[in-house]
């Protein structure tokens, strides 16, 4: 993509927000308020409910049996999740009703992340039926987060509708059976408490899994209690309760370490949700789930790719919430696994992407936990730089404590310089740049102040006590790691680049605070006479002693290009770096996956390239997306399904730089798109409508009275009108360019000079008919 022929603003006036906003995004994790009502007189206006429409449209369905996690329907609220399908060795008689929860984990810090604080497989119920099975008809609702649907057998039918009940944190199934089939039964089955990993990896010497849980009865509310060796249980507590012809199964699960409440919690949550009707359960999770789709909208013409991406939205509230913990590699949904904990060198980052565009701050994990677990980065910090430094290592629990380091239990910080290989040094800062976006579609100037100036100092003060000048008067990195290529590289580019991001932020960031940071001479220096990043004629490499050189999953090395946009093609040779770099990396088969292919999408959004990000997806479609959505790399890896919805974003909107570019990179089939409050950089809301090929209107609403330059893309002359059809005020930059003073509150309507365009939000037509996600019948 070409830059714009005006010069984007100045990154400190990109970052300014006006002080009002302070706190209110962070304490509240709510978007922040729209438009005054005054404002909206001319305005977009849905058309019945688009959402229904679109997420009826998008429902799974299974008509066939799923035999594993990545086949069947999932539920969850960030918290306690479920995966369902067949019982393995029984698949004619049970169906398995996983039930895991993503606080319940070791707590033997000696034998680190990967085993002694790994998260604890807890159990499953089997729904047992008195036939064999002979039928199924399921559909996953993802208006209402319901599984519904009937399970036929040869002695009859079972009518059920099940969900994780989104405040209660209780999973409900309801079961209404013919006569034939009266006599099925749930049974709990207890997990192994010890680390997933155990089952792919040589226990760390003296680990030990955690004693049997102890199943007894209490006052009709059976529990299962998971006593740990360290102190602390984590309990399954269940009851169910019988309403004429039908019966409802309550099950919940709570985790206390080292007190042993969590059976009194667990019992209380029980006791408190059987005695409401699944009926009477369903009406508040509902008006939640219809709430948090309400907060955005698109619709494509791609019809698997649309249902695709509602998917994920639902995936993505099931599986994070502001306050619980940060997504481990799997969610909430533990399955056998060797990465059963969050980690920090891609998969967290790529995880909490899609939360921005789609308009959902309050899903941010990221920021919340970074800020609250700071003094334990500051113990993960290898010792002789803790005084002054942060870094967060490969892999840590939900409080980010790694514990042991070591190549069995879990890599800690690496140290530049250190020989064998070490692991990464910059994972707290690409962590941090998560923080930086999520502070930069609200402009929210507490997580500026509060969380990333004070964490992102400390994270770069970290490379400053290794960098050294060399004899070309540059200043160099010693040796570092770049995830997953293998072998440590001096100025690896996975470190420069975070390095380079990490200076030019601070330096903008304080001055906006009105903070005279000693350190700030230092920043200069390092962005003035730092190492340019190593390159050959094949494009990025590893590092300077390193070229790419073999198949990498990992886009690691172009971490300027992509998602850091510190290299975006804004003159020829730059932009045929890009070209050649990416070309080469997925040149190469056999290590790569599906994470691969989002990076690729993304970047060739960038390029305004949509026909090759369009094939990108598909490919990670036709080759890695499992029947239900899910991802698996020997267990389940959520960050590549969600980060393609990001891609999709790319595609649709970019926000870097200060411009907002309205449909930068779209296929010639998408000649109608929809979108409508979808956030940008600068806090803005943008609506905007695609027909046959060119774009009709364009709206934004600002939140936060940011600068406003916007490609619009709509040819010819505009007329930029604001909420009450009245002419605005703007500046044409040129190439589809418009310059709009806007105050917070305040909207704007770009048109084609004359036209009054309908403003209605409804789907668009697909262009083919597509197969529903799940296991539809063949």
């Amino acid at each position: 993509m070409s830059s714009p022929s005006a010069p984007d603003p100045s990154r400190r006036t990109v970052l300014a927000t006006g002080s009002a906003l302070g706190g209110t995004l962070l304490a509240s994790g709510l978007p922040l308020t729209q438009a005054t009502a005054a404002d909206r007189t001319e305005a977009t206006r849905p058309a019945g409910n688009p959402w229904r429409t679109v997420l009826d449209d998008a429902d799974l369905v299974w008509q066939r049996m799923p035999t594993a996690w990545y086949e069947g329907p999932f539920l969850g609220n960030g918290l306690l999740g479920s995966g369902i399908y067949a019982e393995p060795g029984a698949a004619s008689t049970a169906v398995r009703f996983n039930i895991q929860h993503s606080e319940v984990q070791d707590h033997r810090p000696e034998f680190g992340s990967l085993f002694g604080l790994a998260r604890l497989p807890i159990g499953y119920f089997t729904l047992e039926q008195v036939g064999a099975i002979t039928g199924l008809d399921w559909r996953l609702s993802l208006h209402d987060a319901e599984l519904t649907g009937t399970l036929t057998t040869d002695k009859g039918t079972l009518a059920l509708r099940a969900l994780i009940h989104n405040d209660r944190s209780v999973l409900a199934v309801e079961v209404t059976a013919s006569e034939g089939e009266r006599g099925f039964r749930w049974v709990f089955h207890p997990a192994d408490a010890i680390s997933p990993r155990a089952a792919f990896k040589p226990l760390p010497d003296g680990y030990q899994g955690n004693p049997p849980a102890q199943v007894a009865d209490h006052d009709g509310i059976t529990a299962a209690v998971q006593p740990l060796l360290a102190g602390g249980q984590h309990v399954t507590a269940w009851r169910e309760r019988a309403r004429g012809r039908t019966r409802t199964l309550y099950a919940h699960v709570a985790h206390s370490h080292p007190g042993t409440t969590a059976l009194g919690r667990a019992l209380k949550a029980v006791r408190r949700t059987e005695q409401l009707p699944y009926s009477a359960l369903a009406v508040d999770h509902r008006a939640w789930w219809h709430a948090y789709y309400r907060k955005s909208f698109l619709s494509l013409p791609d019809a698997r790719i649309q249902r695709f991406y509602w998917i994920q939205l639902y995936k993505t509230a099931s599986a994070a919430r502001r306050d619980a913990p940060v997504m481990a590699t799997s969610g909430p949904w533990l399955e056998p696994t060797p990465w059963p904990n969050t980690w920090w060198n891609l998969n967290a980052q790529l995880e909490y992407w899609l939360i921005h565009g789609s308009n959902h701050l309050e899903l941010d994990a990221i920021t919340r936990a970074l800020s609250e677990f700071r003094d334990n980065l500051a113990q993960e910090t290898p010792t002789p730089y803790r005084a002054d430094s942060l870094g967060i290592p490969r892999t840590t629990d939900p409080q980010l404590v790694n514990g042991a380091a070591s190549s069995l239990m879990g890599y800690g910080v690496g140290v530049p310089g250190q020989d064998p290989p070490t692991p990464e040094v910059g994972n707290l800062t690409w962590a941090l740049h998560n923080v930086w976006l999520s502070y930069r579609h609200t402009m929210d100037r507490s997580i500026l102040q509060d969380v990333l100036f004070p964490l992102l100092r400390k994270a770069i003060n970290y490379y400053l006590h290794f960098l050294e000048p060399g004899p070309d008067g540059k200043l160099h990195l010693p040796a570092t790691f770049s995830p997953e290529y293998g072998g440590d590289s001096r100025d690896c580019n996975y470190d420069l680049m975070l390095l380079t991001w990490g200076c030019r932020t601070l330096l903008d960031t304080a001055q906006l605070l009105g903070v005279d940071d000693p350190l700030a001479p230092r920043w200069r220096e390092v962005l003035a006479k730092r190492a340019p990043y190593p390159t050959d004629d094949k494009g990025f490499m590893i590092g300077a002693d390193i070229p790419f050189a073999k198949s990498h999953r990992h886009y690691s090395h172009l971490l300027a290009v992509y998602p850091l946009y510190e290299v975006t093609g804004r003159t020829p040779d730059e932009r045929a770096l890009i070209e050649r770099s990416l070309a080469h990396w997925v040149g190469f088969e056999g290590a790569l996956q599906g994470y691969t292919f989002t990076g690729a999408a993304s970047m060739s959004a960038l390029l305004g390239k949509g026909e090759d990000a369009l094939g990108y997806l598909g490919e990670l479609m036709t080759r890695f997306i499992q029947p239900n959505t899910m991802y698996k790399e020997s267990g389940p890896v959520i960050e590549t399904p969600l980060s393609a919805a990001q891609s999709l974003h790319d595609m649709v909107c970019q926000s870097w730089g200060g411009v907002i570019r309205v449909f930068p990179a779209l296929p010639a089939t998408w000649a109608d798109l929809v979108l409508h409050d979808f956030r940008t950089q600068g806090a803005f809301l943008l609506g905007a409508r695609r027909e046959n090929g060119a774009t009709r209107w364009v709206r934004l609403v600002s939140e936060a009275g940011a600068p406003c330059v916007v490609r619009h893309g709509i040819a010819g002359p505009v007329d930029v009108r604001d909420g009450q059809g009245r002419p605005l005020r703007h500046v044409d930059l040129g190439d589809g360019a418009v310059q709009i003073p806007l105050r917070k509150g305040e909207s704007a309507l770009i048109t084609a000079k004359g036209d009054r365009p309908d403003l209605t939000v409804a789907p668009v037509r697909p262009y083919e008919e597509a197969p529903r996600w799940g296991l539809p019948r063949v």
